[in-house]
């Protein structure tokens, strides 16, 4: 057993010494990573009102402060509390109540999955799944609804792909949708088969259905975010960034928040939908302890995986296809307009080179030149080589997700040709630009554990610890870059770098405790990480049972 998964020994004085100044709790005995600007190590700090109050050495901190609670952390790891710096914690939370299809290898596994499911739940109005991918699957080629409308003539069946960037309905859904193969939608695509729609929706068709479905009723919402959260507090995330929401959803965390049902720092991206926008710019950033709305996210284009983004040449294994921008070029320009002038952060979603080009031109055009607007591009997947230098140059800030590249790999170089994919996942070449990365998952779309970023981003590696040597490995993360890009990079890029991201004095006192130090283990152990204690503003919200 982990020397570490022994309980930390809680010491408890009974002095009456009054020249030590009280605090709430004191850590001593540790291998601390501050993750501050030297990236120095500690042994101990004291906490006082939620915050840190002092970091040093266990001497220095138990010589000046005293405290009822006085913990050993026996030389355990400690970090600043991870930040997921892009992630849906909303529609990962309505998940949990639905059919998980993530590693099915066939579509027939994901037929068994959904029928064991409704068998369970019978009386369900309809049957939500999500986390296929057909790339997964032999021959990889997108699936029908055949088998759906046979199995399940008489309720709605929507299954999201992994990247949430396609729909597989059947043809309950497509009536309900009024979706027919003379059906046209800018910025998406309905798949066609022999003449009909095949069930499959990609990116703007999607809203044809999904704009039709009920709402989850309210205590279910409440009941999963905080089954979400708990599970983000096991994985050692205590902030994150909410990459799209409406007002209505916003109200609801914040009032979770000031109920304290919801411990979790969320940084929240706004839809930018008429009635968001009319209501933010007229009462500008929101902003409380635990919630900072002072940003839209903006779709560019769809996703890599479902042919959905917007790419300068053709896909290299579908030569008419260039995939699509979202919306018209104009509309990205008027957006940014009005988000320039009334000093809100811009997050465009930007996979394809295509989308990566026209997004970062417009930004220049508002920007022009150096700038701490922190305008993001979400993803920055795939670049011309000729498109890095204009993140330096307007310093837009990149937020990547490592565990994509290790996803992609497999299949990446089918779409994007031998050529194309060394200016993919390019995370070196960005860091160039301005020194810093906004690190995340996306989870959904991928595993929410941090953990499993920071191994793709240092090592290049899947959960097999392949391929040897790592992919694009010159593109890899020294592990400082990565745990900055979870921590102070993150805040940064929230504007909360004062408040988070680091052990500093003055700092919200949110860390996690590790079983093994992830600075020093070898890459093929770094998934085994497991965290032993995880603690929001020095409240303990989750341990190692």
């Amino acid at each position: 057993m982990n020397k570490y998964l022994l309980s930390f020994i809680l010491v408890v004085f009974l002095c009456s010494c009054t020249s030590r100044e009280k605090v709430d709790a004191i850590f001593f005995n540790g291998n601390i990573y501050t993750v501050n600007d030297k990236f120095e190590k500690a042994e101990a700090f004291a906490i006082k009102d939620g915050k840190f109050l002092a970091i040093g050495s266990s001497k220095d901190i138990r010589n000046q402060y005293q405290a009822e609670k006085e913990i050993d952390l026996l030389e355990a790891p400690v970090y600043p509390g991870f930040i997921d710096g892009h992630a849906h914690f909303i529609r990962y939370a309505k998940d949990l109540g639905d059919v998980n299809l993530v590693g099915t290898k066939t579509f027939e596994e994901l037929i068994q999955r959904l029928q064991k499911h409704a068998k369970k739940y019978p009386n369900a109005p309809a049957l939500l799944g999500q986390g296929w991918d057909q790339n997964n699957w032999e021959g990889k080629q997108f699936p029908t609804k055949d088998t759906l409308d046979i199995l399940f003539p008489d309720k709605v069946v929507m299954l999201r792909r992994v990247d949430a960037h396609a729909i597989l309905t059947n043809q309950k859904g497509l009536d309900l949708a009024g979706v027919t193969s003379r059906t046209k939608v800018s910025g998406g695509e309905i798949l066609i088969n022999n003449g009909k729609p095949s069930g499959v929706l990609i990116d703007n068709a999607m809203n044809l259905l999904t704009d039709k479905m009920p709402e989850m009723d309210r205590s279910q919402k409440l009941e999963l975010i905080q089954q979400a959260q708990d599970n983000c507090f096991a994985v050692g995330i205590t902030s994150l960034a909410e990459a799209g929401l409406d007002k209505s959803q916003i109200n609801l965390l914040d009032e979770m928040q000031k109920d304290s049902l919801l411990k979790m720092r969320i940084y929240a991206m706004i839809n930018p939908t008429a009635e968001n926008m009319e209501y933010y710019f007229s009462n500008g950033h929101y902003k409380t302890d635990y919630l900072n709305v002072r940003s839209f996210k903006i779709y560019g284009d769809g996703a890599l995986g479902s042919r959905g983004a917007c790419l300068i040449a053709p896909y290299s294994d579908d030569e008419d296809n260039y995939g699509f921008l979202r919306s018209k070029p104009e509309v990205f320009d008027s957006l940014a307009k009005v988000i320039f002038a009334k000093d809100f952060q811009m997050n465009t979603h930007c996979i394809g080179d295509s989308a990566n080009r026209a997004i970062t031109n417009i930004y220049a055009k508002y920007l022009k030149g150096k700038n701490d607007r922190r305008w993001r591009i979400e993803h920055a997947q795939v670049l011309a080589e000729n498109d890095f230098s204009k993140f330096g140059d307007y310093n837009i800030l990149p937020s990547v997700q490592p565990t994509h590249a290790t996803s992609d790999m497999d299949w990446a170089h089918e779409r994007l040709g031998e050529e194309r994919v060394k200016n993919a996942y390019a995370y070196q070449e960005l860091l160039k630009q301005n020194g810093k990365l906004v690190l995340g998952s996306d989870f959904p779309v991928e595993d929410i554990n941090p953990i499993y970023g920071f191994h793709a981003a240092v090592a290049r590696q899947d959960d097999d610890n392949l391929p040897e040597g790592g992919f694009q490995p010159e593109n890899s993360l020294i592990r400082e870059e990565a745990l900055r890009g979870m921590t102070s990079w993150a805040a940064f890029g929230q504007f909360e770098e004062k408040e988070k991201g680091s052990i500093t004095k003055g700092k919200w006192a949110d860390f996690v405790i590790l079983d093994q130090d992830i600075m020093e283990a070898p890459y093929e152990e770094l998934r085994d990480t497991k965290v032993i204690l995880t603690y929001s503003a020095g409240e303990k919200v989750y341990e190692l049972k």
